[in-house]
């Protein structure tokens, strides 16, 4: 097993995700090259400045500028719900002359996230710029592609749209949805604890979202705090779908996501579909309502240990409708968890739930 860790910033303990442990490494960065890596859909595949498909190359040498975007910032007022025209309505080709960079959002392994400003439009966006030659030497290229593939095709109030993406030699840029209040896990780090409200909106939210993924066959698998992040209203944005996978069966047996969110199936080796993410959720909730996951200790064995054996134990502070919720969704067995419809529909989360549906959620988009 390959373990990555990756830090959460003062005030949280450190977790360790497993990373998927790639056979063939370099055969996977030849089909990246060549474009023959499986499942990208023809779609997806960028346009030449003309305005025709793409060549056949994965990522061919794109006449776009490639000057660093941080050497052209710009203040940019953030305002997503202007009366401008949306990215994801435009096919033409874009290429980084077409934007605005504004400050840092998020810096990570692979590259940094800018808030940008698409100029003809004025469309504020958030812009993942990726650097190619670590996507390589990482081989992590099938991930990238599987994130573009399932977010491109995502539209929920509670997902985080990707409008598009362009490339140039050196890097790779994704256009995604700016959320203006950032990741939850940051205001977790505030408070250490939410309430009962805010709690049970989030799992209402989550439980809609998820429902919406699985009807598409799309099983996120790395539902976390790090990976949620915050509209202009409050409102969730599930983000990152790097570890998610699009199977037309729904079931899958390789190990990945989060240490401290893991099922038992995944631990076990067992194949594993749509459920684990019931699982997830229920992580989630406790850790909300808590401060910490369930099943955290001093050790991967230890940890590995008490999933596996869902050694459960509710502080005094949780409440009981809260308790009987993670309870139901914290089930060794994958069958016996709580549908994710039943999650909405729980006495706990109707009580509490305030949830609201972005003004963009209730027009349709042309």
């Amino acid at each position: 097993m390959i373990l990555a860790s990756g830090a959460r910033g003062p005030g949280f303990k450190s977790r360790t995700s497993p990373a998927s442990v790639l056979a063939r490494k370099a055969s996977a960065a030849a089909a990246w090259r060549a474009g023959t890596a499986p499942g990208v859909q023809a779609d997806l595949r960028p346009r030449q400045a003309s305005g025709e498909p793409g060549t056949d190359s994965a990522w061919p040498e794109h006449p776009a500028p490639e000057g660093p975007p941080e050497g052209a910032c710009h203040p940019i007022r953030a305002c997503p719900h202007e009366p401008l025209q949306h990215p994801a309505h435009s096919r033409r080709s874009f290429t980084i002359d077409d934007f605005e960079i504004g400050r840092p959002l998020g810096k990570g392994k692979f590259g940094n996230v800018y808030l940008a400003r698409e100029k003809k439009s004025h469309f504020i966006v958030a812009l993942k710029v990726l650097f190619k030659s670590q996507i390589e030497k990482e081989g992590v290229e099938h991930q990238l592609r599987r994130e573009i593939e399932i977010q491109a095709h995502l539209q929920h109030p509670n997902i985080l749209r990707l409008y598009n993406y362009f490339y140039d030699r050196r890097r790779i840029y994704l256009i995604l949805e700016y959320a203006p209040r950032g990741e939850l896990y940051k205001e977790l780090q505030k408070s250490r604890t939410f309430d009962e409200q805010r709690t049970a909106t989030i799992m209402d939210e989550l439980a809609d979202a998820l429902l919406y993924c699985h009807g598409k066959k799309v099983i996120h698998r790395d539902i976390k705090p790090e990976n949620l992040l915050l509209g202009l209203q409050g409102e969730l944005k599930i983000a990152d779908f790097g570890w998610s996978v699009h199977a037309p069966s729904l079931r899958r047996k390789t190990m990945c996501g989060t240490l401290d969110y893991l099922p038992p199936e995944m631990i076990e080796g067992r194949t594993h579909n749509e459920k684990v993410d019931l699982w997830c959720i229920g992580v989630l909730c406790y850790e909300l309502l808590v401060g910490n996951p369930p099943f955290e200790s001093a050790s991967h064995n230890e940890t590995y240990r008490r999933i596996v054996k869902v050694d459960l134990k509710f502080p005094p502070s949780v409440p009981t409708g809260a308790q009987d919720l993670i309870s139901k969704l914290l089930k060794h067995n994958p069958s016996e968890r709580l549908p994710l419809a039943q999650v909405s529909a729980h006495p706990w989360v109707r009580a509490h739930s305030r949830r609201v549906l972005p003004p963009s959620a209730l027009q349709s988009v042309p």
